[in-house]
């Protein structure tokens, strides 16, 4: 099977220690935009980041010099989450915190203000070659008791079907505090919830859409991610933080992401590590891809899991490479050609980012 590849960043690249948490979009004039969290001093997730772009006009085969698109000083700017507008806006969702505030001693309750997780949307009418100041949208889109917050990570929807066609949609995720009187009251929250939000203005108001706080600590919904399917509904896949078995867990809404068809549950066919992963429709034939690494246990082997039920059960697609591996992000780059934005390195899976693109008759039902 015929695959390009290239590494749009690498590791030491630019004076970053480490690149991370990659989302990619095709825009509407067909450039590729591939965004990645540039770590600054360390591979840690806070500290000093940066959120990164480059660009590529020939489909991925070359990329352009690194663009800073968000630089919040020595604080933490991250999970980059773009969507392309129906005007070709490109959109872009993000979040941000102090540089010294850990994801523990958030979800402690122990960074309060400013210095907590905040939301922020930005765009470009260029085609990615420059962009807004950040805009701060938190009190839109995340509720005053919430603690941990963050958007995707990796690319948000445009939804093209039904009576809420272009929708800009962002899966995303939070946590709370126990509830008064819990064992657990006081201390770190017990686990992470679900939620969505979305514009009907192509990004300029936002608003909260479902929420979904199970009591159920086996299903914990961590980092998520979305595909319009082709009867309208969005299929929404997440990493599941519980502490049981490696299993996703999985989510339906028929009404644009306003509300669930039925809260998160365990997805049995896809076992996989504690992991970000990428949904993606193809938009010629009724199949839903999933990227993600393929090793039970570890983060390697990056996979491209195929479903040809809307979701229902998942069948093993693509194996790209046996080596360590991570976070991936999913795109179309043409009917019958698709493209994976993935970390991974011989060493370790944060090595580098690479692009792939690959012909996509690998998930043709057999």
């Amino acid at each position: 099977m015929q695959q390009g590849v290239s590494v749009p960043f690498r590791a030491g690249d630019s004076g970053y220690h480490t690149f991370r948490i990659p989302a990619i979009v095709a825009t509407s004039e067909r450039t590729l935009l591939a965004f990645a969290e540039g770590r600054r001093n360390s591979p840690g997730d806070a500290g000093n980041i940066d959120i990164l772009l480059r660009r590529s006009t020939d489909g991925g085969r070359t990329w352009e010099p690194l663009r800073l698109v968000a630089d919040n000083g020595v604080d933490t700017a991250g999970n980059p989450s773009p969507v392309v507008a129906a005007t070709g806006r490109i959109v872009l969702l993000s979040t941000g915190n102090g540089a010294a505030a850990s994801e523990r001693d958030i979800r402690l309750g122990a960074v309060p203000g400013p210095a907590g997780r905040r939301v922020f949307v930005q765009h470009s009418d260029d085609d990615g070659l420059t962009w807004s100041p950040q805009a701060e949208i938190t009190a839109a889109v995340k509720r005053a008791d919430w603690r941990w917050y963050a958007t995707g990570p990796g690319h948000a929807l445009r939804l093209q079907h039904g009576p809420h066609a272009g929708r800009l949609l962002v899966p995303a995720n939070h946590s709370v505090a126990p509830p008064a009187g819990s064992p657990d009251h006081g201390t770190e929250d017990t686990c992470y919830s679900g939620h969505a939000f979305f514009s009907d203005d192509d990004g300029i108001s936002w608003r909260l859409g479902f929420v979904e706080e199970s009591p159920d600590i086996a299903v914990n919904p961590n980092e998520s991610t979305a595909a319009e399917l082709p009867d309208g509904r969005v299929y929404f896949n997440a990493r599941n933080q519980s502490d049981g078995p490696a299993h996703r867990v999985d989510a339906y809404s028929s009404d644009g992401g306003r509300t669930l068809d039925r809260p998160y549950h365990r997805q049995d066919s896809i076992c996989t590590p504690v992991v970000q992963g990428s949904l993606l429709q193809l938009s010629t034939e009724d199949t839903l891809l999933y990227s993600a690494p393929g090793d039970p246990v570890r983060r390697a082997v990056m996979t491209i899991r195929c479903s040809h039920d809307r979701g229902g059960t998942w069948q093993a697609g693509l194996t790209l490479s046996k080596l360590p591996a991570a976070y991936s992000d999913l795109v179309e780059l043409e009917p019958g050609r698709i493209g994976i934005l993935y970390e991974t390195g011989e060493s370790g899976p944060y090595e580098r980012i690479e692009f792939r693109t690959i012909p996509a008759d690998f998930a043709r039902r057999s």
